[in-house]
C-alpha cells in the first residue's frame, strides 16, 4: 500500500514537473517591436527601507538620475521603524523620508500598506507607483519602460530581476543562477503565453488607480506572490518586462541567506493555503488557464516539499531493502523520468548563456546542487513553523553604485 502511495505522488509530482519543462520551450524567444510612448506618466518611487544607511544613498543618486524627466516623478523612502540615519541620509539627498513607527506590525507589506494611505492623502497625486527596495540599484531607462507598459494597459508590472553581486560568494552566485532561469524559463513564458507573471518584491510598477480601487493588503511573509495571486483572483494579469533591469543585493553567507529563505518558505505556505483552490476551482469552473497556472504555481511550495520527502524516503528504503523497484518512478519508466530530471539541470547553464552571464558565475553550477538541496531542511521547518509571522530583516552593508557595477559585468 505505501508503495501504490509513494508511486502515484511521484506520478503527480512528475506530472507538474514535465508542465514546468513544457513552458520553458516559450521562453526561447522575446516578442519584439512594443509600442514606445512619450513620456506622460507621473511615478511615486517607493524605497522600502530598515535601518539601510548603508546602500539606500547610493540607491537615491541612481533614482535620481533616471532617463526620464525629473518633475514627472518624486521619490519617497519609507522609514520603516528605523533606528539609525536612514531618514536623514533620505532628507540629505533632497528626497521625501517617511517615517513610520509601529512596532506591533513589523515588515515590508505593512510598511507599503501605511505608505499609500499617506501618498493618497497628498496634494500631487500620480499615475503609476513604483517600489523598491534600498539595496536596489535601477536600469537608467527604467521609467521608460513602465510609462510605455501602462499607456499600453498594463496595470501591474515586474521588471526583469538581477543580482548585483552575483560573484561574491558561492550563494550569491546560486542566487544569480536561479534569477537567470527565472527570468527565461518561468517569467518569458509566461508572458508569452499570455499568462499572468509573478512579482519578485522589487521592481514592480503598479496603476495608481488600481490600488486606490483595491487597497494592497498584502501584508503576509511573501507580500509580492500575495499580491500577485490578488490580481489573478480578480482578473487582473501582471505583466513582465524583459527589457529593463532591477538589481537586487543577494546575501553573502549560507547562514543569512538560510534566515532569508525560510522566511519566504514560510509566507509561501500561507499563500498556498489561501489561493491554491479557490484559483484552482475558479479556474475549473469558467475554463481559465490563467487561474488553474496561478494555481499550480501558488503550490510550488508544497510540491517542493512533498518530492523532498519522497526522495529522502526513496534513498532509505533503497539502502535497506529491495522495494524501490516497486515504490521508485524512475524504474517504471527511467528515460522519461531521467529525461525530465535532465533537461531541468541542463536549462540553467543554458539560461545563463542566453542571458549573457558573465563567465566567473558559470563555475558556481558546481555547487549548486548543494544550494538546492539546502532548500530542503529549510522548506521542511518551514512547513512547521509556516504560522509565525514575525518578519526578519536581511542586513545589507555593502555599497555598490551602478558604474561600479557595470565595469565589473565588463570586466
Amino acid at each position: 500500500m505505501l508503495d501504490k502511495i509513494m508511486l502515484t505522488v511521484q506520478v503527480f509530482l512528475a506530472l507538474i514537473g514535465a508542465y514546468q519543462l513544457f513552458l520553458t520551450f516559450f521562453g526561447w524567444y522575446r516578442p519584439k517591436n512594443k509600442k514606445m510612448f512619450a513620456p506622460q506618466k507621473s511615478f511615486a518611487v517607493l524605497v522600502a527601507a530598515h535601518n539601510e544607511e548603508q546602500v539606500v544613498g547610493a540607491l537615491i543618486e541612481n533614482l535620481k538620475t533616471l532617463d526620464y524627466p525629473r518633475e514627472m516623478y518624486d521619490i519617497f523612502v519609507i522609514c520603516d521603524n528605523c533606528t539609525d540615519n536612514t531618514a536623514d541620509i533620505a532628507r540629505h539627498h533632497g528626497v521625501y523620508a517617511m517615517e513610520r513607527h509601529n512596532p506591533n506590525l513589523r515588515g515590508k507589506g505593512y510598511a507599503i500598506e501605511w505608505m499609500l494611505k499617506e501618498l493618497w492623502k497628498r496634494e500631487r497625486q500620480y499615475d503609476g507607483i513604483v517600489m523598491f527596495d534600498a539595496d536596489n540599484l535601477v536600469s537608467p531607462d527604467y521609467l521608460i519602460h513602465m510609462n510605455n507598459d501602462l499607456c499600453s494597459g498594463s496595470r501591474v508590472i515586474q521588471a526583469y530581476l538581477d543580482t548585483k553581486n552575483p560573484n561574491d560568494s558561492w550563494i550569491t552566485g546560486s542566487f544569480a543562477i536561479s534569477f537567470f532561469y527565472a527570468n527565461r524559463f518561468v517569467q518569458t513564458p509566461r508572458s508569452n503565453l499570455g499568462l499572468a507573471n509573478y512579482l519578485g518584491g522589487t521592481g514592480m510598477c503598479f496603476d495608481s488607480a488600481l490600488l486606490k480601487q483595491v487597497g494592497w493588503r498584502a501584508t503576509s511573509l511573501v507580500e509580492d506572490l500575495e499580491f500577485s495571486m490578488m490580481c489573478v483572483q480578480m482578473g487582473i494579469k501582471p505583466t513582465y518586462n524583459y527589457d529593463t533591469r532591477v538589481y537586487d543585493e543577494k546575501p553573502l553567507t549560507f547562514s543569512a541567506s538560510a534566515k532569508q529563505r525560510l522566511r519566504w518558505m514560510q509566507g509561501h505556505f500561507e499563500v498556498a493555503k489561501r489561493f491554491f483552490f479557490p484559483l484552482l476551482w475558479q479556474g475549473i469552473k469558467t475554463g481559465s488557464w490563467v487561474k488553474i497556472d496561478a494555481a499550480i504555481y501558488s503550490a510550488n511550495v508544497y510540491n517542493f516539499f512533498f518530492g523532498a520527502i519522497l526522495t529522502v524516503m526513496l534513498w532509505i528504503q533503497s539502502m535497506t531493502d529491495h522495494g524501490t523497484a516497486n515504490s521508485a518512478l524512475v524504474h517504471v519508466n527511467p528515460v522519461l523520468i531521467n529525461s525530465i530530471s535532465l533537461a531541468i539541470y541542463v536549462l540553467l547553464p543554458m539560461a545563463m548563456l542566453v542571458e549573457k552571464a558573465n563567465k566567473k558565475t558559470y563555475k558556481y553550477l558546481l555547487l549548486y546542487p548543494i544550494f538546492m538541496l539546502s532548500w530542503w531542511p529549510i522548506t521542511f521547518y518551514a512547513f512547521f513553523t509556516q504560522n509565525n509571522k514575525q518578519w526578519s530583516h536581511t542586513e545589507h552593508t555593502r555599497v555598490i553604485r551602478l558604474d561600479e557595477m557595470k565595469s565589473k559585468q565588463v570586466s
